[in-house]
């Protein structure tokens, strides 16, 4: 068992090589980054403004299926942060409590 007709073993790894090039650098960049970016106002921004734009995401995400078990999976998460004011709490628990309603 080989590769399929008209597919070629050089061309294939040559491929197979750039995808896994381009995978490493964009996990390990961000890392390397950090050192530079410590003390910023930029890293600043985005550890105050990404927790909103993950639950903006989940909003949308869910949005074009509105029902009522997205609006009680959407109320859990927004009480549940005005209470606690943890963004990775309300996430995890707003996620787990959508995905329970479907079930439904």
């Amino acid at each position: 068992m080989g590769l399929p007709p008209g597919v070629d073993l050089g061309y294939t790894a040559a491929v197979l090589l750039g995808i896994g090039t381009v995978t490493y650098l964009l996990r390990a960049l961000p890392f390397r980054l950090l050192n530079y970016l410590k003390g910023s106002d930029f890293l600043a921004m985005l550890s105050i403004t990404m927790p909103v734009g993950v639950m903006l995401i989940l909003v949308v995400f869910t949005a074009p299926s509105f029902s009522w078990k997205v609006a009680a999976a959407v109320l859990l998460t927004v009480g549940l942060h005005l209470w606690r004011r943890s963004a990775a709490l309300s996430i995890v628990t707003g996620t787990a409590a959508y995905v329970a309603l479907l079930q439904i």
